[in-house]
């Protein structure tokens, strides 16, 4: 029987002092594999300022960074350790966003699979969702995946290569069913950009919150 796996405690970076936070929208980065909270937390200051930017280590050491979940030598994974990270986020998240009017979730890569997986948990959580050069997660007939309750109201942003080099076919396919089904989506192709971020789209991710969370 293998030894259960306990999470630390978060770890975050906020972009305001704490007396600064409350009631303004809170925006929350998720990082990808083998990253850490530091790798996104420079779009705080290229994002709406109106934002409180909270940017949150995933639990598991992966080499010098950090993982959400294993991934196997196929980008393959276990649906289980999925749902165990993005418990281990909803926890952290219940403990502050009685604080804020609204909460919108960012993600790269990995990060997006987590930032989809959560709402999916939470349909009702959730003002909006950026994925960036990332994927959402088959989650087959599990019931903890509420996908039925989610009828395409939700704004969603997903920007990506049609080169990336880093997501497979298959979960591209994937989540392109998923996204055209459940969600408002606004997706944005780059030319160049490979499995990353670059200049152009940050500036449509700060149309597409200000629009979409902001201006509501």
């Amino acid at each position: 029987m293998t030894e259960a796996v306990v999470f630390p405690a978060p770890v975050v970076l906020w972009s305001k002092p704490e007396e600064e936070r409350k009631g303004k929208p809170l925006l929350v980065l998720l990082h990808g594999y083998g990253a850490n909270e530091q790798d996104l937390f420079s779009l705080a200051q290229l994002l709406p300022d109106e934002f409180v930017v909270a940017s949150v280590r995933a639990p598991l050491v992966m080499g010098p960074g950090f993982t959400w979940f294993p991934l196997s030598q196929s980008i393959d994974y276990s649906v289980e350790a999925v749902l165990k990270a993005s418990d281990y986020v909803l926890d952290w998240l219940d403990g502050v966003k009685r604080n804020h009017p609204s909460v919108t979730l960012l993600g790269f890569s990995m990060g997006m699979a987590m930032a989809t997986t959560l709402l999916r948990r939470r349909p009702g959580d959730f003002a909006a969702v950026v994925g960036l050069s990332g994927f959402a997660v088959d989650g087959g007939a599990h019931a903890d995946f509420r996908d039925a309750e989610l009828d395409g109201t939700v704004p969603m942003f997903w920007g990506r290569d049609q080169q990336d080099p880093v997501i497979t076919p298959d979960k591209i396919e994937f989540t392109m069913g998923w996204v055209r089904k459940h969600v408002k989506l606004t997706k944005v192709l780059y030319t160049g950009m490979w499995h990353g971020i670059n200049e152009q789209e940050i500036g449509h991710v700060n149309e597409f919150l200000t629009h979409e969370v902001l201006k509501k």
